[in-house]
């Protein structure tokens, strides 16, 4: 429980401030957002038992779920803790390959969300994509970690020649905090790790650009989720 007379302090302080430096005020609040949003995600991973409650919430595995056929090769790159993974094997009968580069997340993964077919591989699926035919590709939350994407989006379709990639990317025209953030000089990504996020222009430009068609697009809590097919299956050079 926060206590009452700290909250009188800093409500007393952050009155103060605003008054005089009302920019100061605003900027020093959303560093301090920054600092709650954080504490609020660890505490939303153990309060679902460690997962995060936004799996649950939002119910986005359902998106990708939907579009996976019993039997079908699915290749989620960037697999995280193997959640949705294990999720899309048990409810379509899919089989599954997720890589991810952290250690700990496939720790967990393999503690939590063992299936006979799903495999998991510890690697960073910039340098170690399977040359091998996926009938289809998972990007979760993943696009926006990767610098040189439209690179990478060929490279996965040369590689693994998928039929469709599933795709979930977060928007910059989420929130008007974002254009405060940015007016105030701090930084107004989602996350540290984003080399970019979104609107529905950016996006349809880029997967043009790595010869990808967008077949479904849909806005869901701040993201775009969309499908993705090859324009020319298998000619990419």
């Amino acid at each position: 429980m926060v206590m009452s007379l700290p909250r009188q302090l800093f409500r007393g302080w952050l009155a103060a401030v605003a008054k005089r430096q009302p920019a100061q005020a605003l900027h020093d609040l959303l560093q301090l957002r920054d600092d709650i949003t954080r504490q609020i995600d660890d505490m939303a991973i153990r309060y679902d038992g460690g997962v995060h409650v936004k799996h649950r919430l939002t119910r986005y595995h359902d998106f990708f779920i939907e579009r996976i056929r019993a039997g079908e090769r699915v290749l989620d790159l960037g697999c995280g803790i193997g959640f949705l993974a294990y999720d899309i094997v048990t409810r379509t009968d899919a089989v599954v390959t997720g890589i991810d580069l952290d250690a700990h997340n496939l720790l967990v993964a393999r503690q939590r969300f063992q299936h006979p077919k799903l495999t998991l591989i510890l690697g960073d699926a910039l340098a170690c994509l399977p040359s091998r035919h996926f009938d289809v590709v998972i990007l979760s939350n993943i696009l926006e970690h990767i610098e040189q994407r439209v690179a990478f989006l060929r490279d996965v379709q040369r590689l693994v020649r998928p039929e469709r990639l599933l795709i979930r990317v977060p928007m910059i025209d989420r929130h008007w905090l974002v254009p405060l953030r940015k007016e105030l000089g701090l930084s107004y990504f989602s996350d540290p790790g984003h080399y970019t996020e979104y609107t529905e222009q950016s996006f349809g430009e880029e997967l043009q650009q790595a010869d990808l068609a967008v077949t479904h697009r849909q806005i869901n809590w701040g993201e775009i989720w969309a499908e993705a097919q090859p324009r020319q299956p298998g000619t990419i050079p």
